[in-house]
């Protein structure tokens, strides 16, 4: 049984875990560099040690019930699905067929407003914020480069903001997962939510990359080899997620779709979409096991009272609802600013926010939706984060200019603007369903 009054100490093993991942990352000059699965591990040898009075094979089966907990394995089983979907789809080009399909579509007078668009798109299909920094950074890196007064940092900044917008909303994003299976909502439920609270800053966005730039982008441009009918793998995700279909039958669907249109079209031979699933499905390896130590971890920590210890915490000064979706937004920022990773950050607090969502009345489809906004928004403004540090890396390296982190901070206006949005949502309790 769990301590009921709750302990400070039952806590150690997450201070393990935030403070391997930080020292290391400090002394190793990047948080991507620190093996985050070590720092995990670390702390779930802490949590298995320090539990008393009990036999090490209760401690084993209790830290086992978390990591193979019922959302735990939804949770994997969407990683492993959305890896071979991302490999498969990205193997038959779809990717760039994506990215050529919007930016041809779109004029050059307002092509920084079509690459926000672009990146929006991309994100939202394939789920990725990182990937979608990846595909669209080069191209925007040459936009940059080749118009007379044109920002580096601006035009990267664009790209960041759209690929956060559609990684937030995407069906299939690890964010989105993670966020809808701690707390138990419909994923559909939680886009709509979501939509209503982001969509103001994206269109905020869209105006500003209409009206902002008076440089000539008509020398700018971007083709792909492959045929349009390349993204339907995409298309037939986003609808029959967004009618309601199980998300796992809709990765099968995509899974089955990418096979079959990339084979059809000679895109890719059957041995070749074996592999490039495969190859998905392995890089999401990392993920997987991070989720389950964290899932054994928090469990351990529920046992010895920390979970009700920091309930007590929170709840003790909060007197409203409102008050308690600040608390939730505040705890998952915090444990994004710690791991640089908002997928982990939200992974390590979710059990503790739906019992605070519990408590306090908050539907599960808006607890993910703050979670999911609060570490977007932390994420996209993090110096030290991947997609910063992708976004300037590649940049320099597609280009002739050198690129930091810092230099792109003052120009990403759509996280900037859905932090707003975001507060002002918890402020006037935006929005309203009749049900809660």
């Amino acid at each position: 049984m769990g301590n009921n009054k709750g302990s400070i100490v039952a806590l150690l093993p997450l201070v393990v875990f935030l403070g391997i991942y930080i020292l290391g990352s400090v002394l190793a000059g990047d948080f991507y560099k620190m093996p985050i699965v070590v720092a995990g591990m670390a702390a779930a040898i802490v949590a298995v040690a320090m539990t008393r009075r009990i036999t090490m094979s209760e401690r084993i089966g209790i830290f086992s019930k978390g990591a193979t907990d019922v959302n735990i394995m939804w949770m994997i089983w969407i990683f492993i699905l959305a890896g071979a979907f991302s490999g498969s789809t990205k193997a038959m080009g779809a990717v760039d067929a994506t990215v050529a399909l919007v930016l041809n579509a779109v004029p050059s007078d307002f092509l920084p407003a079509g690459l926000f668009i672009a990146a929006c798109f991309t994100a939202l299909s394939i789920g990725t914020s990182v990937g979608t920094i990846v595909a669209l950074t080069p191209i925007a890196a040459s936009i940059a480069e080749q118009t007379a007064g044109c920002n580096m940092g601006w035009m990267v900044a664009i790209i960041v903001g759209g690929a956060l917008f559609g990684d937030n909303l995407s069906f299939i994003s690890d964010t989105t997962i993670a966020a809808t299976r701690t707390q138990g909502c419909n994923m559909r439920d939680k886009f709509r939510t979501n939509l209503l609270i982001v969509a103001p800053a994206a269109l905020a966005c869209l105006f500003i990359y209409i009206f902002a730039s008076t440089s000539d982008f008509s020398t700018a441009e971007a083709a792909s080899s492959a045929p349009w009918y390349i993204v339907l793998p995409y298309l037939l995700v986003l609808v029959s997620a967004f009618m309601g279909m199980n998300v796992l039958s809709v990765l099968v669907l995509g899974i089955l779709s990418s096979g079959v249109i990339g084979i059809a079209c000679g895109q890719i031979t059957l041995l070749d979409w074996f592999m490039s699933m495969g190859d998905g499905i392995g890089s999401m390896g990392e993920l997987i096991i991070i989720t389950m130590i964290a899932g054994g971890m928090l469990e351990m920590i529920r046992h010895n009272g920390g979970i009700d210890f920091i309930i007590r915490a929170i709840t003790s000064r909060t007197k409203s609802r409102r008050g308690a979706e600040f608390s939730i937004a505040a705890l998952v920022s915090f444990a994004d600013i710690c791991t640089a990773n908002n997928t982990v950050a939200i992974i390590s607090v979710g059990s503790i926010v739906r019992d605070i969502a519990t408590r306090f009345g908050i539907s599960a489809r808006r607890a993910a939706s703050i979670m999911d906004t609060s570490s977007c928004f932390v994420q996209g403004l993090l110096p030290y984060g991947a997609q910063l540090l992708m976004a300037a890396g590649i940049a320099t390296s597609a280009s002739s200019i050198t690129l930091s982190p810092l230099e792109i901070i003052p120009h990403l206006f759509y996280p900037m603007i859905m932090g707003g949005c975001a507060l002002m949502a918890i402020i006037i309790q935006w929005p309203r369903y009749n049900k809660e």
